[in-house]
């Protein structure tokens, strides 16, 4: 039994540790413009971050440039999901910018999925942007990111600092690793002919703690682990398009919504998943709500909420009324989802 719990120790500290993305992020994004896509018109611009985690949250920067039409550098925040792998990514301030006359700056939140094929790591996934200069909307797109050894640019001091203390944590771990393996061997003591204290009163650690060893494994510390099963991101919201309609910012972890029709009730059926695990199964719209209550966890800031068009119902799109409770607050959002394309709302959780 001990045997399996170190073994279980390791595979779990082994995952963890895959959730450490600190590091230079390269690769590009590209916005969803239907007119430059017919056109043929290039629309994508390349794209760097750098960040340095620090339990499931990261500082970071961002550089968005395109040849000499533009170019831009962000302060950036974020966290990981330690149980999903999503990333999600808030520039927060324009620090330098250069551009052609007559545009404007724009600021975009990220949400990623992190990836790992052998010894390649990715995380892709949609943006939404917003314009700094009067809080319109910008466009939304893809992004795909590539960790890679070297910047485009230069390393961020604090990206330098991070990676400096997990050497260093790293080097220490290294060096107590030997005391632990020198213990086991430990020579029979050997009478010395002048004790400093009478060999008739050593303090046996059997009277001090008489309580047997544990004989499995404890409960609480498997029921912690349930995060490491992977979870798999089901056909509906693979195969379509998974566009974010609402990001909203919350100051408590408990969060009720109710789905209703908007409008005239027309048969429209709605499955619900709550990263990535559904939590509706094909309802219908009602004059009554579905009822969907979210409580977000210590260890993780924010979820996604995704609304799937089982069918159009008799007057199509797929249309619902979204009413949510957070705290004293409440908010309403209008749907719309088709068989092409999900809804989605994020949900992150910031204290006042």
């Amino acid at each position: 039994m001990r045997l399996i719990f170190t073994l279980f120790l390791g595979v779990a500290a082994q995952w963890v540790t895959a959730q450490d993305i600190t590091g230079i992020w390269r690769g590009h994004f590209r916005q969803n413009n239907r007119s430059l896509q017919l056109l043929n018109l290039e629309d994508r611009y390349r794209f760097e971050v750098q960040l340095a985690q620090e339990g499931k949250n990261f500082k970071a920067v961002t550089y968005s440039y395109k040849t000499t039409e533009f170019y831009g550098k962000a302060d950036a925040k974020g966290s990981i999901h330690t149980g999903t792998k999503k990333v999600y990514l808030e520039e927060l301030k324009i620090v330098d910018v250069r551009m052609q006359l007559g545009n404007d700056a724009c600021i975009m939140t990220c949400f990623l999925q992190y990836t790992k094929n052998g010894n390649e790591e990715f995380m892709e996934g949609t943006y939404v942007s917003m314009n700094t200069r009067d809080s319109s909307d910008c466009g939304r797109g893809t992004i795909f990111l590539r960790k890679v050894p070297t910047s485009d640019f230069y390393k961020e001091p604090f990206l330098t600092e991070r990676e400096k203390k997990s050497k260093g944590e790293e080097n220490i771990r290294i060096n107590e690793a030997p005391p632990v393996a020198k213990t086991s061997p430990q020579k029979p003591p050997v009478s010395s002919p002048k004790p400093v204290q009478p060999p008739a009163k050593p303090k046996p650690p059997v009277v001090k703690d008489p309580s047997p060893a544990p004989s499995k494994l404890p409960e609480p510390d498997i029921e912690s682990r349930k995060p490491l099963t992977p979870v798999v991101v089901p056909p509906a919201l693979k195969e379509r398009q998974n566009e974010v309609v609402k990001t909203f910012t919350v100051n408590t972890r408990q969060i009720s919504i109710n789905l209703y029709d908007n409008g005239t009730i027309d048969k429209d059926t709605v499955s619900v998943y709550l990263n990535n695990r559904l939590v509706v199964s094909k309802k219908m719209l009602s004059l009554s709500p579905i009822t969907v209550n979210i409580d977000l966890e210590e260890e993780n800031d924010y979820v996604e909420l995704v609304m799937v068009a089982d069918n159009l119902g008799e007057i199509p799109p797929n249309t619902s009324l979204m009413i949510v409770k957070a705290g004293n607050k409440q908010y309403e959002v209008r749907i719309t989802s088709t068989e092409q394309k999900n809804a989605m709302v994020v949900f992150k959780f910031q204290r006042e």
